[in-house]
């Protein structure tokens, strides 16, 4: 369930050059999050209320001798969701607070008994990354690779001020060793009505691979929410059989009040 969620939250905002010889570690002087910042979802399969999210930034702690933010995401099934399909799915990234790019990555997920463990670090320099569950085998990673975590943070620190409507922006996730590249087409603003007011939002499409998950390239829709935070607060999509929402239920802490209007 998390994992879906995950996936699509994580198709947003990229403008590097994932091509670019040198990666350095670069300095984004992201204003979008904040240690403390905490987003929940309500995740809905037509009409059963199949699921929720939650996303934390825990705190600051170090890696390769670097401060990085320590987040983590959880998702679990809900309702009649519980009997047939039981989920409970751990997502941590550990993103660098100045890079905004991961040093490591960890997923725990069983769905339905479906079981995978991934434990990732990434060596950003060298365009490599190891997975200690699989014996320590090293990947290929294209230049400044998000795990399905990170991505959705480092999509909120993009300037969506440069977005013209119907551009394209490309991103790369590095997805149980594999890399998926997408396109994110941006539609416009539009105003949402939520349960605490209306608020302004950016509209996204992103561009997907078909044949895997989604009916059509052209499948879902997002919104995020056109302020400082950059909080997705919907997202929509059309799946190979049915169709799943997500709407933000709960949030704190975020790095500017959320505004809604009645």
């Amino acid at each position: 369930m998390l994992t879906l969620a995950l996936f699509l939250l994580g198709v947003q905002l990229s403008s590097q050059d994932v091509n670019d010889p040198k990666p350095a570690l670069r300095s984004l002087n992201q204003n979008a999050f904040k240690v403390g910042e905490y987003l929940k979802y309500r995740i809905h399969y037509g009409l059963i209320n199949a699921g929720e999210a939650e996303l934390r930034v825990k705190s600051v702690t170090s890696r390769q001798d670097r401060p990085v933010f320590h987040i983590e995401g959880k998702g679990r099934s809900v309702g009649m969701a519980e009997v047939f399909f039981k989920t409970r799915d751990t997502y941590t990234t550990y993103l660098d607070t100045e890079s905004i790019i991961p040093h490591e990555f960890i997923r725990d997920v069983n769905e339905g008994g479906y079981i995978i463990k991934r434990h990732l670090f990434f060596d950003h320099t060298n365009r490599t990354a190891i997975d200690k569950e699989v014996a320590n085998k090293v990947y290929d990673v294209p230049a400044f690779a998000q795990d399905m975590l990170s991505a959705f943070y480092y999509a909120r620190s993009y300037d969506a001020s440069k977005l013209k409507k119907g551009s394209s922006i490309p991103i790369s996730i590095f997805l149980d060793h594999e890399t998926f590249d997408f396109k994110l087409k941006y539609l416009g603003t539009e105003t949402l009505k939520t349960k605490w007011g209306k608020i302004d939002c950016l509209k996204f499409q992103p561009l997907v691979q078909s044949g895997r998950v989604f009916k059509e390239k052209e499948g879902i829709t997002l919104w995020v929410s056109n302020d400082q935070n950059k909080i997705p607060v919907r997202m929509q999509a059309e799946l190979a059989v049915g169709s799943i929402k997500m709407d933000l239920s709960e949030y704190s802490n975020t790095i500017v009040p959320v505004v809604f209007k009645k």
